[in-house]
């Protein structure tokens, strides 16, 4: 019989940096966040872009992907995962799609079979005018 532990059950993450000094001592003032996080998704200087990478297994995370494209973030969606789901896949892809285009006056762009890329009005790219006055 297995038994369980009262501690937390850690999970790996290959993406996330192996440091040793990641512990936080009880009642400690001061954390230094660069140190801690140097990859983290934000902004050095004002005026910066932000690049989100994620993995959309289902449509649980359409909300997150939205929140970027409207704070202005350009973001590469992967869908690999939901590739055999067709009805899902389409349901996801159709609502990135309204978001950005409809409400955002953003872009789409398929990269590939499996891969968004969504960029938001800043980067979208503009219609050239047919009728020059």
């Amino acid at each position: 019989m297995k038994q369980e532990s009262s501690e937390p059950k850690w999970i790996e993450m290959p993406s996330l940096p192996n440091y040793s000094n990641n512990s936080i001592e009880a009642e400690q003032d001061y954390h230094d966040l660069g140190e801690r996080y140097p990859q983290a998704p934000v902004p050095t200087h004002s005026g910066d872009t932000i690049i989100h990478r994620a993995i959309l297994e289902d449509i649980t995370g359409l909300e997150e992907i939205m929140n970027w494209i409207s704070e202005g973030d350009i973001t590469i969606v992967e869908m690999s995962g939901m590739i055999n789901r067709e009805v899902e896949l389409q349901m996801a892809v159709s609502k990135l799609q309204k978001f950005v285009e409809n409400e955002m006056k953003g872009t789409v762009f398929g990269l590939g079979h499996n891969r968004l890329l969504l960029l938001p009005p800043s980067y979208g790219t503009k219609k050239a005018d047919i009728n020059p006055r």
